[in-house]
């Protein structure tokens, strides 16, 4: 599997597409609609492109999914200029994206513990359970996160070749199940996967939506067993189906287009 991806990265790589005109672009709209879409957003990726490049709104679709589509964006944005600055990981950054991906549709949790703030990135003070799992403690939330920010830090000056993948595997995997919002986990952990492939200008990782009950699978699998290679193949199995699906779509280019008449 892994040696796979190098092959099909170096083919993808020779196409020289990310040379071309907006195609960085054209990736980061579709990854924004894949990960809001396992979020349960109701817009289509034509809905989500329109939206971004036209700030036109799908007709009849809820204004919250528009919103969350808009920030997710703009929250990529973000991260990709941080990457270009090379800057490292911190609770601060990490926040200051999850504020953005919440920008629009967060607000003021209360609870027993007290309140915070799901649009500004604030880390929660509650107990979380979702799907027959408990995520942990809100108290260990901080220290947990310091923990992961260094140990990324330690790595990520380091990494080359599949280790790059690998690390943004770890970053995604970890960063969720640390769960530290009371919102946009998901799309804030998939962000910053994203963002180790933007550190090292290495190209960005798409999850198929039609995957999402895989990619739920490995993770919990992955947390079962102990073994972060399973997620780590997991995202090297999507990455080789993108990569896969781009150079299909090029050679169909490259055969030429015939009218129709």
């Amino acid at each position: 599997m892994w040696q796979d991806l190098e092959k099909y990265r170096d083919k993808y790589l020779k196409l020289g597409l990310q040379n071309s005109i907006d195609y960085e672009k054209f990736c980061m709209i579709s990854i924004v609609y894949n990960s809001s879409k396992i979020e349960g957003c109701s817009l289509s990726e034509a809905d989500t492109k329109i939206l971004i490049e036209n700030d036109i709104t799908a007709k009849g679709k809820p204004l919250r999914d528009h919103l969350m589509i808009k920030d997710h964006y703009k929250a990529f944005l973000q991260i990709k200029d941080q990457a270009i600055k090379k800057r490292k990981l911190s609770i601060d950054f990490i926040k200051e994206v999850n504020a953005t991906v919440m920008e629009s549709t967060g607000g003021i949790v209360k609870t027993i513990a007290g309140e915070f703030n799901t649009s500004k990135g604030d880390l929660r003070c509650a107990q979380v359970y979702v799907d027959k799992k408990y995520f942990p403690d809100y108290k260990k939330v901080s220290d947990l996160l310091k923990k992961l920010c260094t140990a990324i830090n330690n790595r990520i000056d380091k990494v080359k070749d599949n280790d790059i993948l690998r690390l943004s595997a770890d970053l995604h995997y970890n960063l969720v199940n640390i769960h530290p919002f009371g919102d946009g986990n998901g799309r804030t952990s998939r962000l910053f996967m994203n963002y180790i492939q933007l550190y090292h200008q290495e190209p960005l990782i798409k999850i198929f939506t039609d995957d999402r009950e895989e990619y739920i699978s490995a993770l919990n699998e992955t947390e079962n067993k102990e073994n972060p290679d399973i997620f780590r193949d997991f995202i090297c199995k999507q990455q080789v189906k993108f990569y896969k699906a781009e150079i299909k779509k090029f050679s169909k280019l490259q055969n030429g287009f015939s009218l129709l008449m």
